[in-house]
């Protein structure tokens, strides 16, 4: 069963809950706010999705605005970006799944589709 890490009140989540349900994927919902990842998971998410890191933030959000992280992430190593998400679930980019073999950031059709339907 895959790890859907997601927020309640995110419409991009809402949706991605709705498409693993009418597709009849079984998922378990962690709610990322209260149960975010840590920092170890998220360095072993980071070395199986393939992904650049900025990937797994959320960009969009307010905590990387007031973190003003879109200029210090380029100066940060990424034990330190990989630290920095592991202290507010707000950070990451979601929904964030975790399968048998793939990590997906975020909600786009096609790879929901290819991951999960294949």
């Amino acid at each position: 069963m895959i790890k859907v890490y997601c927020y309640s009140r995110c419409s991009t989540c809402k949706k991605a809950l709705k498409w693993l349900d009418e597709n009849n994927i079984e998922h378990e919902d962690i709610d990322i706010k209260t149960c975010h990842p840590e920092k170890e998971a998220l360095q072993q998410y980071y070395a199986q999705s393939g992904l650049p890191l900025k990937r797994f933030f959320n960009t969009s959000g307010i905590p990387y605005r007031e973190l003003g992280l879109s200029k210090k992430l380029s100066n940060m190593s990424e034990d330190e970006q990989l630290s920095l998400l592991a202290t507010n679930g707000m950070l990451v980019k979601r929904p964030l799944v975790v399968g048998d073999g793939f990590v997906l950031t975020g909600f786009k059709v096609e790879e929901w589709e290819d991951k999960l339907k294949n």
